[in-house]
């Protein structure tokens, strides 16, 4: 699919992620204590932070998880970022929406996921934190809010990034208002002189 082929919110989507340097760019520390952290803490052997393109997940930072990158279609963070809550899938195997999918029926053999949504500042979903297991299982109360505690973490960087571009490109569009206006100046100085 070609950038003007993407509806709106996609290309929203994906112009953000490059914007703030987060798509296709190495490891980060600030992301992967949160991953070590959600796969520790809900005693997962997979985690993930994935951000969602176009055309596929791709992992800005994983536990436990070989893959780099997915199709978007095989993607359950694709699904995630479609809503408000937190999506548990007990058992893939059991769900129409996953037992098919090549992620469950081959490697990496996923049983069990968790998500949840990834939010930009005005509300568009970027991707997902999750945390995976090979056999079915359920979240509790307590760990669910672990879990949306954790993406709360990622959610905040990843704000706290859309921040400083703003304050960037108001401070290069206050330059060139102020380059502009010394042109104009020394214009008026010469032609007075």
């Amino acid at each position: 699919m070609t950038a003007a082929a993407l509806p709106p919110d996609e290309t929203e989507r994906l112009a953000l992620l490059r914007e703030l340097e987060l798509l296709d760019t190495p490891v980060e520390p600030v992301f992967d204590r949160v991953v070590r952290l959600a796969s520790r803490l809900l005693e997962v052997p997979m985690a993930a932070f994935s951000l969602i393109d176009a055309e596929r997940q791709w992992f800005k930072s994983r536990v436990g998880v070989e893959a780099a990158e997915t199709p978007r279609a095989d993607a359950f963070c694709a699904h995630t970022i479609l809503q408000d809550e937190p999506l548990v899938v007990p058992d893939a195997r059991c769900d129409p929406r996953f037992a098919h999918n090549p992620l469950v029926t081959g490697a990496p053999d996923i049983r069990f996921y968790a998500g949840v949504p990834v939010r930009s500042s005005d509300g568009l979903a970027l991707g997902a934190l999750c945390a995976i297991d090979v056999v079915p299982r359920q979240l509790d109360a307590e760990q669910k809010a672990v879990l949306v505690d954790l993406a709360a973490i990622i959610m905040r960087e990843v704000q706290y990034r859309e921040r400083l571009a703003a304050a960037r490109s108001r401070l290069q569009h206050s330059d060139a208002v102020l380059d502009a206006s010394e042109e104009r100046f020394r214009a008026v100085f010469e032609i007075a002189s």
